[in-house]
């Protein structure tokens, strides 16, 4: 599946189409910040905004979802809710720091594994998440069940593999802070550091 353009979503979004706009807050140990989640229209999966720079993709990350909302709204969109869902990471990589004796948060373990697939799919970086498999199958229906205490060990370690990766793309994948967010468009120039052609 192609990573969706900027252009596209907002394209979409005039043309009263799919894909709503969400303001979604990751608090995390290495990284935290309010993410723009768009909901997949028809069959096509749910992703994290990222913008097209150069050879790779950026994620427009803010320090509040009022940032957000108004880094939307200057392009024509309106969020689908005012509220930001919230996704606590921090519990998630407390966790992976000793999975063997500690509780697994299965809440949030389901909200990250969710949140790591989007975030993949928005950067155009699928291939950096463990491929899935029935093991993999397997151990998210005992997650979203609530179950986590019946995985095997090849679950568990499928878990812990693709969680520990998807942290470490969101710890590192190249992101923009508060893209425009402080200036207002001049003469249609633009703010610096700002690329309007995407949009």
């Amino acid at each position: 599946m192609a990573k969706i353009e900027m252009a596209d979503v907002f394209a979409a979004g005039r043309r009263g189409g799919g894909g709503s706009l969400y303001a979604y807050r990751v608090r995390g140990l290495g990284r935290s910040g309010v993410v723009l989640w768009i909901g997949g229209r028809d069959d096509e999966p749910d992703q994290v905004l990222a913008l097209p720079e150069a050879d790779h993709c950026q994620v427009p990350v803010f320090m509040t979802a009022r940032q957000a909302r108004v880094y939307v709204s200057r392009r024509g969109r309106r969020l689908a809710t005012s509220e930001a869902d919230t996704l606590e990471l921090v519990r998630v990589q407390h966790w992976l720091e000793d999975p063997m004796r500690r509780r697994v948060p299965s809440g949030a373990v389901l909200e990250a594994w969710n949140f790591f697939e989007d975030l993949a799919r928005g950067l155009g970086e699928v291939h950096r998440l463990p491929r899935q498999s029935a093991v993999h199958n397997s151990a998210y229906e005992k997650l979203f069940g609530g179950e986590c205490a019946a995985w095997t060990p090849d679950e568990q370690r499928a878990v812990l593999e693709l969680i520990t990766t998807g942290a470490e793309l969101w710890n590192s994948c190249p992101v923009i802070v508060k893209p425009c967010s402080s200036s207002v468009f001049d003469s249609g120039r633009g703010a610096p550091g700002c690329d309007l052609s995407v949009l």
